[in-house]
């Protein structure tokens, strides 16, 4: 069902941990300024410029400068990330880099599973328009074991943590009968189809995927938890207990029902939802005023300690299988539903859509 296939990368000609940074949705204002500070050709210059007209200029300078250089031969990369997990807990994440042709949601070649709004999408459309180029992966992930193993040989492109080698494996046949789930990426994903629908060209109909199997050792979905200020009603009544002893029984809860730790000033409480119901659906349910969101659970309790927000309602991770059953019943869920970690590197690899 998918199509899946080698490129023609750009990459630095000078490749390094000087010019990468994470994608440009988790980058923060002062991030952004010392990452711009680290290098004159740092890749956020691109993904956070001052306006996307001006990174796509600068993108197609670099071209023409020899800062950036394109591969003569269309190949396919693997992929290898080593990280820590939020846990502690020290693991590896295996991908392939490939050119994926964009298909609408309606094909289900390409499932979605969170809800996108139209101002990010609005941007990056802007700078897929003026660079002609996709500057991040997708992050896509499909079940089966992975068809391409890690060489044991040194990697061509390396920063980080992640780890690249150029491979030979023929994918095609793999992914034809395939469908994709996009783990992070939807606005981006919605806009290379916005982009192919206006330009219709063979290059336009492809976008930088890395895909990752679902049955990898080293991936790992890990909860986002929501904060709420202002909202002194979300306060629960009942008998408020110790939080770890909350967030102990919390782990030990079947998964056939939403369950959450909602902390307040007074303690924890552990609540209960519907059968069938995720747990980021049962807090959904309180709407969104005043919410805020962060992996670290004891981040959310400090807010609630220090007078910043009333209440914290922390969560278990959310299954991968239990996303991919929702996003084949055609079924979106709330934003932050899942929290893959770690985020691609952006400034490895770029795929120009132009021959």
């Amino acid at each position: 069902m998918a199509v899946v296939t080698p490129f023609r990368a750009a990459r630095y000609a000078e490749p390094g941990e000087a010019v990468v940074a994470p994608p440009y949705d988790v980058i923060s204002p002062a991030e952004r300024d010392a990452l711009t500070a680290r290098d004159l050709h740092n890749v956020v210059r691109l993904t956070l410029a001052g306006s996307e007209e001006e990174a796509g200029r600068l993108f197609r300078a670099w071209l023409d400068e020899g800062v950036l250089v394109r591969d003569a031969e269309p190949t396919i990369w693997a992929l290898s990330q080593d990280y820590v997990g939020p846990d502690g807990v020290a693991r590896r994440r295996e991908g392939i880099v490939a050119s994926l042709q964009v298909e609408p949601y309606e094909t289900r070649a390409v499932l979605p599973h969170e809800r996108t709004h139209a101002g990010p999408k609005e941007s990056r459309l802007r700078l897929l328009r003026a660079a002609r180029a996709q500057i991040e992966p997708i992050f896509l992930l499909y079940d089966g074991d992975s068809p391409v193993a890690v060489p044991d040989r040194p990697t061509d492109l390396e920063a980080e943590g992640t780890r690249l080698w150029r491979v030979d494996t023929p994918v095609a046949e793999f992914f034809a009968d395939r469908q994709l789930l996009i783990a992070d990426g939807h606005h981006r994903y919605e806009t290379a189809l916005a982009y192919d629908a206006e330009e219709r060209t063979p290059e336009s109909a492809h976008t930088l995927v890395v895909l990752v199997s679902t049955s990898d050792p080293g991936l790992e979905i890990f909860p986002t938890h929501r904060v709420f200020s202002g909202r002194p009603e979300l306060v629960p009544s009942g008998d408020p207990g110790d939080l770890d002893e909350a967030l102990t029984h919390l782990a030990a809860e079947p998964y056939d029902r939403s369950v959450a730790v909602v902390y307040s000033r007074e303690g924890a409480v552990l609540v209960h939802g519907e059968p069938g119901e995720l747990d980021v659906e049962l807090v959904d349910r309180y709407g969104h005023d005043g919410i805020a969101y962060t992996p670290d659970a004891r981040e959310a309790a400090r807010r609630v300690d220090d007078g910043e927000a009333d209440v914290a309602f922390l969560l278990r991770a959310t299954r991968i299988e239990d996303v991919f059953v929702r996003a084949r019943r055609g079924e979106v869920m709330p934003q932050k539903t899942t929290y893959f970690f770690p985020k691609l590197l952006s400034g490895l690899l770029f795929m120009p859509l132009e021959p």
